[in-house]
């Protein structure tokens, strides 16, 4: 079959990797004869509402297809509302992480650092390995790391240290979040189309009320329509997938 001009140009402007896939296939680490294996996702973000904002389609979508989603909380968000304690904030932001893990079919697990006193040492790489360890997940989603958050840039160094320290044997992809405001200089390589599932993740970041999300989620709307125009869908989320991981195997 002849290919068209439009086509042509498509292929020229899309990356290769994540793009048109089903989730199936997105995080495949050992060849194509694992093509229908079940695979546990984990996404790793700062606080409650960072998974759901950056990867929330994607996680969708490899949920609808069977597979394990596990949405991982640096924190509980506990300095996230004003005017309430560290306690009480707490409380309020897992208990919306459960509502919006449960739109989006995904299990809540927090790491336990605190919202806005995040660190980076000995003990915490320690932490993330055991943790990633004990869940072997098959692949990785977390923050791009040039981010303007210092709990953002945290994960996504302790994340990153786990999976190099374990061997690189599973493929890791960087998400991004109010990019321009906190993610920054992010050239995506890879892009899943979430057309189909966009009005869970609008529901799921609007499960965290405490956050206003109708301040910011506007915001990654717009994202979504110019990620989508990228890659030649209604709306997409990007990723920056790490090259010296496993490749991607793809239909």
């Amino acid at each position: 079959m002849p290919v068209t001009r439009r086509a042509a140009l498509r292929l020229l402007a899309a990356p290769v990797g994540l793009a048109a896939i089903g989730p199936a296939s997105l995080g495949l680490t050992v060849g194509r004869s694992r093509a229908s294996a079940k695979l546990k996702v984990l996404v790793a973000g700062g606080h409650p509402d960072d998974p759901e904002s950056g990867c929330g389609g994607t996680m969708a979508r490899y949920a609808d297809a069977g597979h394990d989603v596990v949405a991982l909380y640096l924190t509980r968000g506990e300095a996230g509302i004003d005017g309430t304690s560290h306690e009480d904030a707490a409380r309020i932001r897992t208990a919306e992480s459960e509502r919006a893990c449960r739109i989006l079919g995904a299990r809540p697990l927090f790491f336990g650092q605190i919202d806005g006193d995040s660190h980076v040492d000995r003990d915490a790489y320690a932490a993330m390995r055991a943790l990633l360890e004990r869940e072997k997940p098959d692949v990785i989603f977390t923050h791009w790391p040039v981010d303007t958050h210092p709990d953002h840039r945290a994960v996504s160094l302790l994340v990153y240290d786990a999976w190099m320290r374990m061997g690189r044997k599973v493929p890791l992809a960087y998400f991004e979040v109010l990019t321009g405001e906190q993610t920054e200089v992010f050239r995506p390589t890879d892009y899943v189309d979430i057309s189909a599932v966009a009005r869970r993740k609008h529901d799921a970041c609007f499960a965290h009320a405490s956050q206003k999300p109708e301040e910011w989620y506007p915001w990654h709307e717009r994202m979504g329509r110019f990620r989508g125009m990228e890659h030649g869908c209604e709306a997409a989320e990007a990723f920056v997938r790490h090259d010296a991981g496993p490749e991607l195997a793809l239909p």
